[in-house]
């Protein structure tokens, strides 16, 4: 969102909001990308601009920040926005909004808080874009991440789609739009994130105070959110260095402190980099030499396969700490061919 400032949330997207606000005006606008390049943040700031009320702004210019209606969007409180997330993901984001009302029940049951969008938020979704606005501009939904609903709640949202009420607009972000019915995708207008300049997300994260910003941006593919979030999570670029001569020595511990899904990540980043060291190309996560040479390639590809396989089920593990030791193990052995570690020419 755009505060009182008139700063975006997050630099490179200047661009892209111009594009979204200066285009064809559609009814619905699915916003795909890698994760962690600000999906959320931009569809924010759209939803602001179609809500903005000040007087003398062009509908192609951003949000004014400062009128009424921005400040409700900035508080969480807009009449005419709604917001939907998954349960998981609305503490993370910092949004609540009461789309889902069974948080008591969740609560007394001690279930996990639940990683899709549930047919009956999209159901109060449907039913919200029917009323008339509050304030007259526009009724907006903003779906996040929208690969999470499943087959009943994206057909509960199809048939809105098909016949949208008159002031009713949905914003709809994802990493995987291949995951979304063809019909919903059909009737979107596309809007693609690509990764950031390098250096405009390394400058952005070295000011949210990520030392070696290259290192961490580099480790998690270009994505400047996921490298910022995996540093609070207490992985820096110095543990990051470290992590492949672990592997090769069977130091399962290095990870200890380490959240199960980011483990499995750096590992199959590990093999991956490795495995582009056996055919001649140049790796993508590590530097060159912080990697073990000569390994089997018949070895790699069976501990990838088993990374592959363990990953899908990463967020709800029987045992953590014996999982990791398990695939770090499994690593140790894969990269037990090579004797030395590469130097750099």
């Amino acid at each position: 969102m755009v505060g009182p400032d008139g700063a975006l949330p997050l630099p490179w997207l200047g661009p892209l909001l111009q594009r979204a606000l200066q285009g064809p005006q559609a009814h619905a606008l699915l916003l795909h990308g890698p994760q962690g390049v600000g999906q959320f943040e931009l569809a924010l700031t759209i939803a602001q601009a179609w809500l903005c009320e000040r007087a003398d702004r062009p509908s192609s210019e951003p949000p004014c920040g400062v009128c009424a209606s921005c400040r409700l969007v900035q508080s969480h409180s807009h009449p005419d926005l709604l917001v939907l997330l998954p349960e998981a993901l609305r503490e993370p984001l910092g949004w609540s909004n009461g789309a889902d009302d069974d948080g008591a029940e969740r609560a007394t049951k001690k279930a996990q808080p639940s990683r899709e969008i549930k047919v009956d938020a999209v159901r109060l979704a449907v039913n919200f874009a029917q009323t008339t606005t509050a304030r007259g501009r526009a009724k907006v939904v903003v779906l996040h991440p929208a690969e999470r609903i499943n087959h009943v709640s994206a057909n509960t949202l199809l048939k809105t789609l098909e016949e949208p009420p008159g002031a009713a607009r949905f914003i709809l972000s994802c990493a995987a739009p291949d995951a979304l019915l063809p019909t919903i995708r059909s009737r979107c207008r596309s809007l693609v994130l690509g990764l950031p300049p390098a250096a405009q997300a390394g400058a952005w994260l070295a000011g949210q105070g990520v030392a070696d910003a290259d290192v961490m941006l580099a480790a998690t593919g270009g994505q400047p959110q996921e490298a910022l979030d995996w540093v609070q999570q207490g992985i820096d670029a110095a543990s990051w260095l470290r992590a492949p001569m672990a592997v090769a020595q069977g130091m399962s511990g290095a990870f200890a402190s380490w959240p199960l899904p980011r483990t499995i990540d750096a590992l199959q980043k590990i093999c991956h980099d490795t495995l582009s060291l056996c055919v001649g190309a140049a790796p993508r996560y590590f530097p060159v030499a912080s990697l073990r040479r000569g390994a089997e390639p018949a070895a790699l590809h069976a501990w990838m396969r088993e990374l592959n396989r363990v990953a899908r089920h990463a967020e709800h593990p029987w045992n953590a700490g014996l999982l990791a030791e398990s695939l770090v193990e499994q690593g140790r052995q894969s990269l037990a061919v090579g004797t030395s570690v590469h130097s750099a020419p």
